[in-house]
C-alpha cells in the first residue's frame, strides 16, 4: 500500500462529513415526505371574486380549464363566474358545500391521491377562510398531498384597509355565534384585545350584534361597517358602536364586514367594566361570578363592581 498514512484530523472530517451528509440527507427526505405525496395530485384553492366579477384573475380562468375537477360550494355560481370569463372546466364540477363538506371530502381526497388537480372554490373569496375547504385541506396535508392557492379578493383585507382603522396588528373572528349569551360572551373575552378586529355578520343580526359589542367593548369604540364590497351599492359607514348599531336598527340589507379598533391602552374605565357585565349578565349570567371574572381581569375591585352594577339595574 502506497501513499501518505491518514492522520487524525483527516479521519475526524471525513467521519464529520460523512454523518453531516447522513443526517442532512434523512432530514431532507423526511421533510419532503411528509409535505408531499409524489403520486398523489394538487389540491388548489383559488381566491373567487367577492362582488365584482371582473376582479377574478387571469390565474383563476386558467385553472379552471386545467384541473382535473373543480368542487364548487355552489355549481350554478360557478357557471355564471365560467360564463363571464368566457371559459369552461375540463373536468367534472361538484358541489362542496357545508351541508356535504364531511361526506364529500374522503372522495375528493381519494381523487387527489389517484393524481388529480382538485380546484376548490366558493361563493366568494378564499375557500377554507369561513368557507368550505378547511377539512379537505387537513386531510391533504396529513396525507402528504400538496397543497396551494390562486390569490384574488378578500372582504377581510378590503374592509381592513378602507376601514380607516389602525392596520398594522389585526385579527379575524369570523361570525360571531348566533346565540346572545354565546356572542356576548365571546365578545367579553375580546374586550382587551389591542389588535383591530374583523368580523363577518348577517345584515338581520347586524343591530344586535353591534349592540352586543358597544356593551362589550366600550360604546365610543370606533368601528366601520363594510357592506356589499366591490359590489353597485358599496357602502362604508364609520363611527362609534353605538351610533352603527343605532343606524343598523333601521334594516341593512347585503354582504356584511364589521371592523373594530383594538382596546386603548390604559386602564380600564369602570363605567365600561360595569356595562360589560349588565351585557353579560343579561346574556344569562351570574351578577357574582361576572364581577369576580372582570375584576380578576382589569384590576378592578370586584364590590365596586358589584355595587355599581346592582345600582344601575335600579
Amino acid at each position: 500500500m502506497t501513499g501518505r498514512p491518514a492522520k487524525i484530523g483527516d479521519v475526524t472530517d471525513s467521519v464529520t462529513d460523512s454523518v453531516t451528509n447522513s443526517v442532512t440527507d434523512s432530514v431532507t427526505n423526511s421533510v419532503t415526505d411528509s409535505v408531499t405525496n409524489p403520486v398523489a395530485g394538487v389540491l388548489v384553492l383559488a381566491a373567487t371574486p367577492i362582488g365584482d366579477p371582473a376582479d377574478a384573475s387571469p390565474r383563476l380562468a386558467r385553472e379552471i380549464t386545467t384541473a382535473t375537477m373543480v368542487a364548487a360550494e355552489d355549481t350554478r355560481r360557478f357557471s355564471r363566474l365560467c360564463h363571464f370569463l368566457e371559459v369552461r372546466a375540463s373536468g367534472p364540477v361538484v358541489s362542496y358545500h357545508e351541508h356535504n363538506e364531511a361526506t364529500r371530502t374522503a372522495d375528493l381526497l381519494a381523487r387527489l391521491l389517484e393524481g388529480a388537480r382538485v380546484l376548490v372554490v366558493t361563493d366568494a373569496g378564499m375557500p377554507s377562510v369561513s368557507d368550505p375547504g378547511y377539512r379537505l385541506v387537513v386531510a391533504a396535508v396529513e396525507a402528504g398531498v400538496r397543497v396551494t392557492c390562486v390569490p384574488g379578493p378578500s372582504a377581510v383585507l378590503m374592509a381592513l384597509a378602507v376601514s380607516g382603522l389602525p392596520v398594522d396588528r389585526f385579527c379575524f373572528e369570523g361570525f360571531p355565534s348566533r346565540k346572545a349569551g354565546e356572542r356576548l360572551r365571546s365578545f367579553q373575552a375580546l374586550a382587551r384585545e389591542r389588535r383591530t378586529l374583523i368580523f363577518f355578520e348577517a345584515p338581520h343580526r347586524l343591530d344586535a350584534t353591534l349592540a352586543a359589542m358597544a356593551g362589550a367593548f366600550g360604546a365610543d369604540r370606533p368601528a366601520a361597517v363594510c357592506r356589499e364590497l366591490t359590489k353597485t351599492y358599496e357602502e362604508v359607514r364609520r363611527g362609534s358602536l353605538t351610533d352603527l348599531a343605532r343606524w343598523a336598527a333601521e334594516g341593512v340589507r347585503g354582504e356584511i364586514t364589521i371592523v373594530v379598533g383594538g382596546a386603548p391602552a390604559g386602564v380600564v374605565d369602570p363605567e365600561t367594566a360595569v356595562a360589560g357585565i349588565q351585557a353579560r349578565v343579561a346574556g344569562g349570567e351570574r351578577l357574582k361570578d361576572v364581577c369576580a371574572e372582570v375584576a380578576a381581569a382589569t384590576g378592578l375591585s370586584r364590590n365596586d363592581l358589584y355595587n355599581a352594577a346592582l345600582a344601575a339595574r335600579r
